[in-house]
């Protein structure tokens, strides 16, 4: 594959402390990806919120307005773990979908795109800009519009379950399952805007635990311990 889309979840990088960053592990990170940048890998990165803010908890605050603080989180989270990426040799540039003053540059396919072309990691940070739209949807979105060729899903669950193994110790994992599955069984991989915007634009994922030792390298490699969802 020449060009991925990673999306790491956020409460996976902040490791057993729950919230911010373990720096360790997002240094862990780094260097997997930048394994991938050598040979010559496209990557661009989305990151969840949810090492700092899980806005649909609070039934004071408005949903349009949690969702505003959930992007933001996001912001934060991309302008740290892209200084960790700089720190380890590879080139970096951070996205939003509105204006963050000096801090980053405004999304488009053509700027992706050359920022691919000068051998950066493309950070997409800001969701989509809308409130009642997950990251999960600005993943699979951006996923779409720089026509990666798959989505590498590093989460803190190492796959895909018939049911949530938190709660269920016989919850069954699986290897491989179609997008249609997802869809039908509500398997909760991505939310479900997500999935229909996968199923229609053909978008397959893998799914993995972030915090297996070289997941990502792995999962590329197709040596994935996780759950392919095909298309």
């Amino acid at each position: 594959m020449s060009r991925v889309l990673l999306k790491l979840s956020g409460e996976a990088l902040a490791g057993d402390k729950k919230t911010g960053f373990d720096e360790p592990i997002v240094t862990a990170v780094a260097k997997q990806v930048k394994q991938l940048v050598d040979d010559g890998v496209e990557v661009g990165i989305v990151i969840g919120g949810g090492n700092f803010w899980r806005g649909r908890t609070s039934e004071t605050i408005d949903r349009t307005k949690a969702d505003q603080i959930g992007m933001l989180a996001t912001v934060m989270n991309c302008i740290y773990v892209s200084e960790i990426f700089r720190s380890v040799g590879m080139k970096t540039s951070v996205l939003t979908p509105f204006a963050c003053g000096s801090f980053t540059d405004l999304f488009s396919k053509d700027t992706a795109n050359r920022n691919f072309a000068h051998g950066k990691v493309v950070f997409f940070a800001g969701g989509t800009g809308h409130p009642y739209f997950s990251t999960d949807t600005a993943t699979v979105l951006r996923a779409v519009e720089i026509e990666a060729e798959c989505i590498l899903l590093a989460k803190a669950i190492d796959g895909v379950y018939d049911s949530d193994p938190k709660t269920n110790p016989k919850a069954v994992k699986y290897e491989e399952v179609t997008i249609q599955e997802v869809i039908d069984k509500q398997l909760a991989v991505v939310d479900m805007t997500a999935s229909i915007l996968c199923m229609e634009n053909k978008m397959p994922m893998l799914v993995f635990g972030l915090n297996e030792e070289n997941s990502i390298v792995k999962a590329m490699k197709g040596e994935i311990n996780g759950t392919r969802v095909t298309v």
